[in-house]
């Protein structure tokens, strides 16, 4: 039998085919899963969903004459750099409610989003701006954000209600820095700084298949497959050109993999307290993460935002075979 993957962290800069990743295999077999690419039944983690419901909130606070929380401006970047941190913690906590089955039945979605964000938001050192907006006001934002956000609870809740052994949790983010910098990055952009604030128990399974596009590419792909109304959907939103060239406009992955001192990982290190002597001190702990780089600078992936009745033969066989490459090294690696 093969090498089951744990959880894979499906990264790359925006557009690059990670969600086109996502969705090919949605549509192949367990078999096909299994023995061809080293996973089982994918459990999918995204955190684009909190940064369009970042988004709408502002958007919400905005007509009510009220300042943005989150972004400088509808198509500008966030106003404090460790909201990608608060994007993190929100994952963490997703993985964690993922793997314990947690399901939960608020009396309002909107409302317990909004908590979610503020809790998010103190763990990385920001201020619980939610929770100072004036009660009526919160109250309509919450009632505009309710259907939506109840949406998007009740998929989380299916998914965490699914048996997990024997599959393969996917977890989706975008990260870089701005075009022309220096490495490394400068925290909080970066892979460096994101991975770093993942939690213990998903370092402790993790490998990153890295999805390999051009920054340049990327721009392109990011407005070619913008719709106007499609920034709620993973296949056809569109980043501004400002959060592109700003957050976007390189990335550290080659760096990480470079300067690690194991070959074809990245390393991460962060202060943990242990036990020592009957005392409480600091110790570095280290995780290398294995790297399998999924080449899609000749784009095998667009193929998929059209409808499946239109894919070509062609077209699936080279995305098929790529990322059947890709998975095996990472299998091999993470041994």
């Amino acid at each position: 039998m093969a090498d089951i993957l744990k959880t894979v962290l499906l990264f790359a800069l925006p557009a690059s085919g990670k969600s086109e990743v996502r969705k090919y295999l949605e549509g192949l077999t367990p078999e096909q899963c299994r023995e061809e690419f080293h996973l089982g039944h994918t459990l999918q983690l995204d955190d684009y969903p909190y940064v369009h419901f970042m988004h709408r909130i502002d958007d919400e606070l905005y007509a009510r004459g009220l300042d943005y929380v989150f972004y400088k401006g509808p198509n500008r970047p966030f106003r404090e750099g460790f909201e990608w941190g608060t994007l993190i913690e929100l994952l963490n906590e997703d993985y964690h409610d993922l793997m314990a089955s947690v399901v939960v039945n608020p009396p309002s979605a909107a409302q317990w989003l909004f908590d979610r964000l503020d809790n998010a938001r103190e763990k990385v050192g920001l201020e619980p701006e939610l929770g100072m907006i004036p009660y009526r006001i919160r109250m309509e934002i919450a009632e505009s954000l309710e259907d939506e956000v109840k949406e998007e609870l009740a998929r989380r809740n299916t998914q965490n209600r699914l048996p997990k052994e024997g599959k393969t949790v996917v977890i989706e983010a975008a990260r870089g820095g701005a075009n022309g910098s220096a490495f490394p990055l400068t925290p909080p952009q970066g892979y460096e700084y994101s991975i770093g604030q993942l939690s213990d128990e998903i370092l402790e399974h993790a490998s990153v298949l890295y999805v390999w596009v051009l920054p340049a590419e990327s721009r392109r792909k990011n407005y070619e497959r913008g719709l106007p109304d499609g920034q709620h959907s993973i296949l056809f939103h569109s980043v501004p050109m400002e959060v592109m060239l700003g957050e976007y406009g390189c990335d550290d992955m080659e760096y990480l993999l470079g300067i690690s001192d194991k070959p074809n990982t990245i390393k991460i290190q962060r202060p943990v307290i242990v036990e020592k002597d009957g005392q409480r001190v600091y110790d570095l702990r280290t995780w290398h993460l294995p790297v399998a780089r999924f080449d899609n600078r000749a784009d095998l992936t667009s193929f998929v935002r059209k409808p499946r009745d239109q894919w070509e033969p062609a077209e699936q066989k080279a995305l098929h075979e790529g990322l059947k490459g890709a998975l095996a090294t990472l299998a091999s690696l993470s041994k």
